[in-house]
């Protein structure tokens, strides 16, 4: 299951992660982010320890938001060992949100 990141524990959870991070930026008004969620949840239990998934509502964290130049939500994004690998914009498919993780 996705956890749910701040500043707080950004830096901890996401850059210094030991495993790819895919970062689900979201809000909870965002009717295509209510779509993609499930998948995204699929993805975590389906990968397990492969993976690491937080989630960021983009409402809560501007400043997290804007640091990863998010747009339009939802927002896709992919960090290995400290840096931003790969993103998606708007709601995709299984497949595509697995691709964009390269797994």
């Amino acid at each position: 299951m996705s956890e749910i990141v701040t500043s707080e524990n950004f830096d901890q959870e996401v850059m210094k992660s030991d495993v790819p991070v895919l970062i689900d930026f979201w809000a909870p008004w965002c009717g295509p982010c209510r779509m993609v969620s499930p998948i995204v949840d699929e993805l975590s239990t389906e990968l397990g320890a492969e993976i690491k998934v937080v989630k960021i509502n983009t409402d809560e964290e501007p400043e997290l938001a804007a640091a990863f130049n998010v747009m339009s939500i939802p927002t896709l994004a992919v960090v290995k060992e400290g840096k931003v690998t790969a993103t998606a914009v708007g709601a995709r498919p299984k497949e595509e949100i697995r691709s964009v993780l390269g797994i």
